[in-house]
């Protein structure tokens, strides 16, 4: 018989399905917050639409376990950012690689 915490732990990774979707964020209200010139969040709006384009575009080619906790890591909080989702998601791709080419 599982015990509770194995139950829990394999809970746990059926919430975190992935999601079939890219999530949507609201790239205005994350940007409010960046600094009190008006530079600061026209910037940063650039770079999330950039970020944004660049995850809509290489969505289907990241692995579904690395989208649902980049995601879930990324939503945490109250200002989402695409810019760390995409961060999230190469470092995990770009780590699978390094693990991969490592001889054995």
């Amino acid at each position: 018989m599982p015990s509770p915490l194995q139950i829990l732990f394999l809970a746990s990774q059926l919430s975190a399905a992935t999601p079939d979707k890219m999530p949507a964020f609201d790239i205005a209200h994350s940007c409010q917050t960046e600094g009190t010139s008006v530079v600061a969040p026209e910037r940063c709006a650039q770079d999330e639409g950039k970020a944004r384009d660049q995850v809509q575009t290489e969505w289907s080619q990241f692995a579904a376990a690395d989208k649902a906790t980049c995601t879930k890591t990324t939503t945490t909080g109250d200002t989402p950012s695409y810019v760390e989702l995409l961060t999230c998601l190469e470092m995990a791709r770009d780590a699978k690689k390094l693990k991969e080419q490592q001889p054995k």
